[in-house]
């Protein structure tokens, strides 16, 4: 295990170790969307269609960055980045996607995750929703399952502890789904480390709702009583029992909650309570019940008395999904992935450019607008200056602290450049420099605009045809309209040179200690 590093916090949070009375450090809630886009917030675009009026508060109360990156651009190697600070194509399998009952965890032994470095803290951590990092079961041979699948889920032993999960990484609790709950072959809920209520038999897609948002919903095997539709709802339950019985237990001791929805993840499945309500069809309507949850929460902490000291951090995993921003557009003329090219996946900037609204009473001006460029890798470094923890050079090897920015104090860029991974992990990257953007890789490096027919009309012409990659000028460029990989050829042998030394080395966050 490594070391947790006890240093001085931001002023007037921490303390040293051995000081007579250590400050209260703040608590966190870190709220995950799913395939959320850009586009979907009314914060964010004044052409939505779906109100989201809980989330334009809590930016109005907060601060808004406009330049915020998921790390990649599909659900698993983001997850993993945004609990560990680093990178996922730097580890084995870092470019996958999960499914199903399919281990083991993308999180290796040993590596410092976000939870753990707050558990040696003192805090208490929890976790509620959508896991979707990997971890273990066993088949009734006591054998672990490696893959996916229908099948592997038939062979699972449900009264076997399952392994590398939440509670394995750092988390106290956990009650949530393995991967997508309403997407991938096993239909039941995780609590702390084992399926309470097993699955009996196999999905009955003709009792589930019909239209172009419900298409993302496999075969599988589903519990008794397994609630497609409220999914969420049982999400924002166990979280709002979770900070109930906190405060009743131990109020004293700051919290790490994690809570990950199923929204707005296909199929759109919202609640009855929800549905017809928004104007924008079931996926608006799937927005519009985001918005609530994320209401919901923060109106927890209100009545808990737990505002004031919580630092609130809401984001997405990625961008749109291509199903629902082609529907949108078509029908209800929302655009989720406004103004930005691209989709989930795809390496352009509607793949991975995402919300990012953090709202820290008494740090963090209200109604204050951020463009520095950041990821959710930087996640990791914050919280650890903010609670006082030196970060090991063998952790969060991408991460920057957001402090300097959040507290007013920027006095420049936080971090050198920004990597991103798209669907095919090492072999679709790219590398941001202030208003240059280098992919190392022709075409969107996640969905195939040519080849599918959904996609066609969205398809731009090759701006420099044969070219082995892409430069974009993203002051001039932002819809990354015309390749200059002809054009600034220097531009992008410096780049190229930049993202093959960070390869190399493992690492963006300089070494503390100097060279290896």
């Amino acid at each position: 295990m490594f070391a947790v590093l006890v240093c001085p916090g931001i002023e007037g949070f921490h303390s040293c170790v051995g000081a007579e009375e250590p400050k209260k450090v703040p608590n966190l809630l870190l709220i995950l969307a799913d395939d959320l886009g850009y586009g979907d917030l009314g914060c964010y675009n004044d052409q939505a269609k779906a109100a989201t009026q809980n989330l334009d508060r809590l930016a109005e109360e907060g601060m808004r960055f406009t330049d915020a990156h998921s790390p990649a651009t599909v659900c698993t190697p983001t997850r993993y980045s945004l609990m560990t600070g680093q990178m996922a194509f730097r580890v084995p399998r870092g470019g996958s996607v999960f499914t199903g009952v399919g281990g083991p965890s993308l999180i290796p032994p040993g590596r410092l995750t976000l939870p753990a470095m707050l558990g040696a803290k003192g805090y208490a951590t929890a976790a509620t929703g959508k896991w979707h990092i990997g971890l273990t079961f066993f088949d009734r041979e006591g054998k672990p399952i490696r893959e996916g699948g229908l099948e592997a889920v038939r062979r699972v032993d449900f009264t076997r502890r399952i392994e590398g999960g939440p509670l394995d990484h750092g988390f106290g609790r956990f009650f949530g789904t393995a991967c997508c709950p309403t997407t991938d072959w096993l239909y039941a809920f995780i609590d702390g480390d084992r399926v309470p209520a097993p699955p009996t038999g196999p999905v009955d897609k003709a009792l589930l709702p019909k239209h172009p948002y419900a298409n993302d919903c496999r075969p599988g095997l589903i519990a008794p009583d397994f609630p497609m539709e409220e999914v969420d709802l049982v999400f924002l339950e166990k979280s709002r029992s979770f900070l109930e019985s906190h405060v009743r237990e131990a109020p004293e001791q700051p919290f790490f909650l994690f809570h990950a929805t199923q929204a707005v993840h296909l199929p759109s499945f919202p609640a009855k309570e929800f549905q017809g309500r928004s104007g924008a069809g079931p996926h608006g309507d799937f927005i519009l019940e985001l918005d609530f949850v994320v209401g919901e929460l923060l109106a927890t902490l209100d009545r808990l008395g737990l505002s004031d000291n919580t630092l609130v951090i809401f984001t997405s995993d990625n961008g749109p999904e291509t199903t629902s921003v082609i529907h949108m557009r078509a029908d209800h003329g929302h655009d989720g992935a406004r103004p930005w090219r691209g989709m989930k996946r795809d390496d352009w900037e509607g793949g991975h450019r995402v919300p990012f609204l953090v709202r820290w009473p008494g740090r963090v001006k209200p109604g204050t607008t951020s463009a520095e460029l950041i990821s959710l890798t930087d996640v990791m470094a914050t919280v650890a200056g903010i609670v006082g923890t030196e970060l090991p050079d063998e952790a969060a090897e991408d991460s920057f602290s957001l402090l300097p920015v959040l507290t007013g104090e920027d006095k420049g860029s936080i971090r050198p450049y920004l990597l991103e991974q798209a669907f095919a992990g090492a072999r679709t990257l790219s590398i941001r420099q202030g208003r240059w953007k280098y992919l190392d890789h022709p075409g969107s490096g996640g969905n195939d605009y040519e080849k599918n027919p959904d996609l066609k009309p969205f398809a731009l012409p090759e701006a420099a045809p044969g070219a082995p990659g892409q430069l974009y000028d993203l002051e001039s460029d932002p819809g990354e309209t015309r390749n200059l990989y002809f054009e600034h050829p220097d531009k992008v042998k410096e780049l190229k040179a930049l993202l093959e030394e960070s390869k190399s080395s493992g690492r963006s966050r300089p070494r503390m200690s100097g060279p290896p």
